[in-house]
């Protein structure tokens, strides 16, 4: 069994980009016509192909990928041969593929491309990400980042390194432009009806955002074949560094958006808890088509069933703000629901009104948003969500409202003002070539990734301590 790359013999893998040097790109992004050349790096996530979903002008047809062999990377190749053949607006990626163990330094020494995109085993990614920015390689990096604390710590430097080197790291952040999320933020961004943000208390936070998730789903109708890495928390992550890194992320956009953090100074941490997730052997079959739990997963198996820390909750203040945010992992939803019975909850409490996104079974598994008023004039109240809706009409047209509750409405939003997953991604995409155009990653973007990561690995650390 080959062993996860270890953090401190990154430099033995650096050779050829020469470890410690300050290696730059070696040419300033205009926007020309594809000047962009994609390097995929050990793809282990579909969210790897989905950056390649759509051509985008700026970027090459001609892709590298640089991988060792076995499944991740044939599926990656698979899914892009459906983009390439699918009929309504077909891609027309150029796959070059190299694999074999020295994939890494392959890649460092050829320098195909001056992007790579990473996706995959998340105990990896930060020294991927290190050995890019070292070799002056740009970087589009799914989350997380980073999945303890050495590893943020190494992560931290990096950026650190990016910005005076002019390399461009940024993550995908795809559920910042989901239409719930962005409507939320906007209307809690306006004091006439939202008011001003309450503070909390531990016991009732101030923000509170909670997902649900399930390792085994149908998506397309087909069951969803996840590697086995993927139940390695030592891989993987736990889930309270991995899917929570979007959650705190939206947290961060919402108590101070487009502003530096200091997440010294700024966080400041209440409680944090995780706990297991019981896959027998028969489940654990199911999901991985496989028949025997690897060698790597017997630490995790007790009284024969797998153990997978993949629930977390953390409890903290951002900014003085009490923040709640919460992630659990079942096995399989109810029947009926097998491809759409994730959910969310995501409330932001103000002086004034509550806006909140629901994802239940009451809401067909589909996120809906949702203000409430807290004072006593509900008429006034629903003519002031009405001129809100108005005004922010230009960018989300057709946005209407409905009573849900006493007092409380719906936001009807109109299919067309919605993006797709998949869009998401190509939004993200699009946000990263202007800064690359741009020639840099905005400060408080930087100061937010830190603080995001620096979030989500200090809980995981105060989680494990916790009995």
């Amino acid at each position: 069994m080959k062993k996860i790359i270890c953090l401190t013999a990154m430099c033995a893998v650096l050779v050829m980009s020469g470890c410690g040097e300050s290696a730059t790109p070696e040419k300033k992004f205009d926007g020309s016509k594809g000047e962009v050349t994609l390097l995929t790096l050990d793809p282990g996530h579909f969210h790897a192909a989905l950056v390649q979903m759509y051509m985008y002008d700026q970027v090459s047809p001609e892709v590298y990928v640089y991988a060792p062999e076995g499944d991740d990377v044939k599926m990656h190749l698979d899914r892009i041969k459906i983009y390439n053949e699918r009929e309504q607006n077909p891609t027309q990626w150029n796959e070059n593929l190299y694999t074999g163990e020295d994939f890494l330094e392959k890649m460092l020494q050829e320098k195909k491309g001056n992007v790579v995109v990473l996706a995959g085993n998340n105990g990896k990614k930060t020294s991927y990400v290190k050995a890019a920015v070292d070799a002056g390689i740009n970087v589009l990096s799914d989350k997380p980042m980073a999945i303890d604390a050495e590893r943020f710590a190494m992560l931290e430097q990096t950026l650190d390194d990016a910005a005076a080197k002019g390399v461009m790291v940024y993550d995908i952040m795809t559920e910042r432009s989901e239409i719930n999320n962005e409507l939320q933020r906007v209307l809690v961004a306006m004091p006439e009806l939202f008011g001003q943000m309450e503070k909390g208390t531990p016991e009732e936070p101030a923000i509170t955002k909670e997902s649900v998730h399930h390792f085994f789903k149908y998506v397309s109708g087909q069951p969803l074949r996840r590697p086995e890495w993927y139940f390695d928390i030592e891989q993987q992550g736990e889930g309270i560094v991995d899917v929570t890194t979007h959650l705190v992320d939206l947290v961060q956009c919402t108590v101070m958006p487009e502003q530096e953090i200091d997440y010294k100074k700024d966080i400041e941490f209440t409680s944090a808890k995780r706990w297991a997730t019981k896959i027998p052997l028969d489940k654990y079959q199911l999901v991985s088509g496989k028949e025997s739990y690897p060698d790597f997963l017997k630490k995790d198996i007790v009284n024969d069933t797998l153990n997978v820390y993949s629930n977390g909750e953390l409890n903290y203040k951002l900014n003085g703000v009490n923040c709640k945010v919460s992630v659990i992992w079942n096995f399989m939803a109810e029947v009926g629901t097998e491809g759409t019975g994730d959910t969310h909850y995501s409330v932001v409490k103000g002086s004034k009104a509550d806006v909140m996104i629901r994802q239940g079974a009451e809401q067909g598994y589909k996120p809906m948003l949702y203000v409430a008023c807290k004072g006593d004039d509900v008429a006034a109240f629903e003519k002031t969500l009405r001129e809100s809706l108005k005004s922010i009409a230009d960018k989300y047209p057709g946005l209407d409202i409905k009573p849900s509750g006493e007092k409380e409405w719906q936001v009807l939003i109109p299919a067309a003002v919605a993006k797709s997953h998949e869009q998401r991604f190509s939004s993200v995409m699009e946000v990263y070539l202007n800064h690359l155009i741009s020639g840099e990653i905005p400060a408080w973007e930087r100061s937010q990734m830190k603080a995001k990561y620096y979030t989500t690995t200090k809980a995981v650390e105060l989680a494990r301590q916790a009995k």
